[in-house]
């Protein structure tokens, strides 16, 4: 055996430090600029620079990881382009946490030093951020790195913004729209979370001013959530279907606690069935009010500050919270007889996605995006050749749903961190000018102290990564489209399709040709992970218990397109134990070949059976990784792979070796050797894109041509490899030895055990099989003596199993108890009949046999065939041990 420094346990601190810093050294992620080979394209979704990453984030980039070394192996010129996004209400509800802590406030310090503060908020977790992905081994290139805040994007956002609004396609109203009390901005629609709340209905008297009379009372009833939004009432408005109230339409009635008269109008937005069909109509604070308000010309009243709490128009309520001001008015308008009733009510309530805090709908100026055309572009691309995939497809249903459904955009955000809204306003006439470049006359000017929505730059991130707008940028014109968009299925909405219409507006092409849709981390239970449950796992914990290599098996072998994958220790434990069995079966190929061992394969003349079967069974290895890596079915190939390394090449063709290895024959040592290396070559590449440190470390022992497998080339299936004899005759040897082995079990006969084995078959291809194979039987099974004929009889002590055409006698007299050998039969009898059943019923069904292909029915029928043969051994068997009692 060779000496190598291979230690006998798998070690991930050893295999994993300072490999990720030679590549970045080597340059191995960088394109290869072969103008002949194919570009492939990935742009990172950019995390957030809020804070570390998460395992959901691991997940999301080891998929990715996982393309992009493929395709590099597979020799396309790749770039994998990472980056961070500057996350404008996160990032500064963080920052403004941290001040909160020094009881300083950002309107302490103002707008410049808090923006300073912000940028060294970014510095800190972008440095963080790399640190993690080097842990996590990620192929990217950070010559090309980019941020949403940084000169080039920023470009784009303003060329973006201009080019919209000249198209009349951005717009600035007085609307109403979500809005954050705590972090005082707008929200978009789907910023906003919806929670099931304890609340009530809380039943108002409205009094009529005039002495009218409905149903005998001098008011009218209206059923509201929110008491502290009344001081805002312009109206009372029913259905004009509704035949109980056509005499009080026109009427005024008197808003309680204020000194107001109000009218009653008519509007079909009332559903008569709801309630009272009575409501009141809040125009400064819900959306339906709102377009009820403009329909009839009424006032808006708005009644609360940016921060939540009422203003002046509240009366005395002005300067309370609005949870606060709600408790006083009830209790105000219980005093003062107002109230009817109030009835427990669960209702849901939007709350911010990024503080948490309940959402407002506010009256409020904001520039908007006119959705309608947009959306009907992109949604019109996924008719062309230009579309875009979605994997798994259901996931389009989701985007196209949300585009034929979309609202105009709210776009601007009351924030200091983000990109300043390009329009100017004159200080005197009002006038506002909209520009990439600032006002000539900037003396003159104020601009726009909004900032764009972080989805607004986000938006164009596939393309403004690539030079956007200088549409003769290199990297723009030999990258864009991208190839691969890897996301969670949580943003279609917020990212995915805006990358799709922003793409399709400005470049005229598809952001990308493919979107593999994951789903959410969740732990052991199938909780999401939150801070709030503390069931949250940072990644790099895991990787400093198991290596980043284990953490990336469980990452892609739980990968299903679209679903959730359940975290747990368990799963973990088996990904490292899987990599310290390949980590010692290649330690133990690689000690056992010489120095000068050529990777592979001999004349196929010298091949012996269990060589052709381990190579046959390579090839198919190899074609279905690489038919489940084109269908982004990672777990499904890593399945493939974990089945051909664990049972195939470890358990079955390395321990078939060990007699030659061990043997006098030179030239059948030779070629065992060869056939080792090139399965280990070959397993090693497959793996390579999954798990990269333990494989480049292996690889890299072993004898080899090139200096990294980062650029080895990726296995491609080979049908000269393919031999389904060998396959075939090699399971019938397995069979044969796993039934021994069985017996054995059974029987508490340890291999130290000498016993005889015994196997009556007429199949003269089966004797073939056993005696060109002895040595492997020898080697496995330990036999006394082995006897293969037609003419073997069972002794009546003795324990059998029946495998296809042959039936394996071990006589046992001194250790077999026939009683437990008659049941043990039976219930073999028992199965076997059932299978028989099974594929009677099978083939008698004429659909089955009419359509399904000739090749599966003549399979059946074999299938049947081998049941009943095994079912009449089997029984044969039984009735001679029952008659020997």
């Amino acid at each position: 055996m060779r000496e190598i420094e291979m230690p006998g346990k798998y070690d991930p601190t050893a295999v994993e430090t300072g490999r990720y810093d030679k590549w970045l050294q080597d340059k191995r992620f960088a394109p290869s600029e072969n103008k002949k080979a194919r570009p492939y394209s990935i742009v990172i979704p950019p995390p957030n620079v809020t804070g570390k990453l998460h395992l959901g984030h691991a997940w999301d980039t080891t998929l990715q990881d996982i393309i992009i070394r493929q395709k590099r192996m597979q020799g396309f010129d790749t770039v994998w382009i990472p980056g961070m996004d500057h996350a404008g209400i996160a990032t500064q509800a963080k920052v403004e946490q941290r001040l909160a802590e020094q009881n300083i406030s950002r309107y302490d310090l103002g707008r410049e030093k808090f923006v300073d503060q912000v940028w060294d908020w970014k510095n800190e977790y972008a440095d963080t951020i790399k640190s993690q992905w080097s842990k996590l081994g990620l192929s990217l290139d950070y010559d090309r790195e980019r941020f949403t805040l940084d000169d080039g994007l920023s470009a784009a956002v303003k060329k973006v913004f201009v080019t919209l609004y000249e198209k009349d396609l951005i717009y600035r109203g007085e609307y109403i729209i979500n809005w954050d009390p705590k972090a005082r901005t707008a929200l978009s629609d789907i910023e906003v979370i919806y929670k099931d709340i304890e609340g009530a209905f809380y039943h108002v008297k409205y009094p009529f001013t005039d002495g009218t009379t409905l149903d005998g009372k001098d008011y009218i009833e209206i059923a509201t959530t929110r008491p502290e939004t009344m001081f805002g009432d312009v109206a009372v408005a029913v259905n004009p279907k509704d035949e109980r109230y056509q005499d009080i339409i026109g009427k005024t009635i008197k808003v309680p606690l204020v000194d107001r008269e109000i009218p009653v109008i008519a509007d079909e937005y009332v559903e008569m069935d709801f309630g009272t069909g009575m409501v009141k109509i809040t125009p400064a604070h819900d959306p339906n009010d709102f377009e009820v308000g403009n329909r009839h010309d009424l006032e808006r009243i708005n009644t609360m500050n940016e921060d939540g709490s009422m203003n002046n128009r509240a009366g005395k309520y002005a300067g309370m919270d609005r949870d606060d001001a709600r408790k006083a008015i009830v209790n105000d308008l219980t005093d003062a007889g107002w109230m009817l009733k109030v009835e427990p009510y669960t209702h849901s309530v939007g709350h911010s996605e990024r503080t948490g805090v309940p959402v407002e709908a506010r009256l409020s100026t904001q520039w908007f995006v006119k959705m309608k055309p947009l959306a009907e572009q992109a949604l019109a691309m996924q008719k062309t050749e230009d579309r875009v995939d979605f994997y798994p497809p259901r996931f389009e249903n989701t985007f196209t749903n949300w585009m034929e459904n979309i609202h105009d955009w709210v776009i601007s955000r009351q924030l200091w961190w983000g990109h300043q809204i390009p329009a100017w306003y004159h200080k005197e006439t009002g006038e506002i000018y909209v520009g990439e470049d600032a006002p000539s006359d900037l003396e003159n000017w104020e601009q726009e102290t909004d900032v764009l929505d972080t989805w607004f730059s986000s938006a164009l991130w596939p393309f403004s990564t690539m030079g956007w707008p200088d549409t003769e940028a290199p990297d723009f014109k030999r990258y864009f489209p991208t190839n691969t968009l890897v996301t969670g299925y949580d943003i279609i909405f917020f990212w995915v399709a805006r990358m799709m219409f922003q793409s399709k507006e400005f470049t005229g092409r598809r952001p990308f040709q493919n979107v593999l849709i994951h789903g959410l981390i969740r732990d052991e239970q199938g909780r999401k992970m939150s801070k709030s449950l503390g069931n949250g796992i940072d990644p790099m914990d895991v990787i400093e218990k198991y290596g980043a290599d284990a953490l990336r098996w469980f990452l892609a072998n739980g990968s299903t397109p679209g679903l959730d994958v359940r975290f747990s220790y368990t799963k973990m434990d088996a990904a490292w134990n899987f990599i310290n069995k390949i980590w010692n079966a290649s330690r133990y190929v690689i000690m056992n070949l010489d120095d000068d061992t050529e990777v592979k394969i001999p004349s196929k003349t010298d091949l012996t059976l269990a060589d052709k079967w381990i190579l046959s069974r390579l090839n198919q290895t190899i074609a279905t990784v690489n038919q489940n890596f084109d269908k982004f079915e990672f777990g499904e190939a890593g399945r493939t792979l974990y089945n051909f390394i664990w049972n195939d090449f470890a358990d079955w063709y390395i321990e078939m070796t060990k007699e030659t290895l061990n043997g006098d024959d030179d030239q059948a040592k030779q070629n065992v050797q060869q056939v080792l290396a090139y399965v280990l070559d070959q397993t090693l590449r497959l793996l390579h894109p999954i798990m990269p440190f333990v494989t480049e470390e292996i690889w890299l022992t072993m004898p080899h041509v090139g200096d990294s497998l980062t650029s080895a080339e990726f296995p491609t299936a080979n049908d000269q490899l393919d031999d389904q004899k060998a396959e075939a005759d090699f399971k019938r040897l397995v069979d044969l030895i796993t039934a021994v082995r069985n017996i054995r079990t059974e029987a508490n006969a340890p291999m130290s055990t000498l016993i005889d084995v015994m196997v009556q078959t007429s199949d003269e291809e089966l004797m073939q099989i056993i005696k060109t194979n002895s040595d492997y039987i020898n080697r496995f099974v330990k036999p006394k003596q082995l006897v293969v004929s037609a003419e073997v009889k069972a002794p009546q002590l003795a324990m059998t199993k029946v495998i296809t055409g042959a039936e394996v006698i071990v006589p046992l007299a001194e250790l077999i108890n026939l009683d437990d050998e008659i049941i043990r039969l039976e219930n073999e009898a028992k199965k076997f009949q059932g299978e028989v059943k099974r594929a009677q019923g099978k083939l008698k069904n004429e659909k089955f046999v009419n359509s399904a292909p000739e090749k599966v029915v003549l399979a059946e029928r074999e299938k049947l065939a081998d049941w009943e043969s095994k079912f009449a051994t089997t029984n044969e068997r039984l009735m001679e041990l029952k008659a020997a009692k």
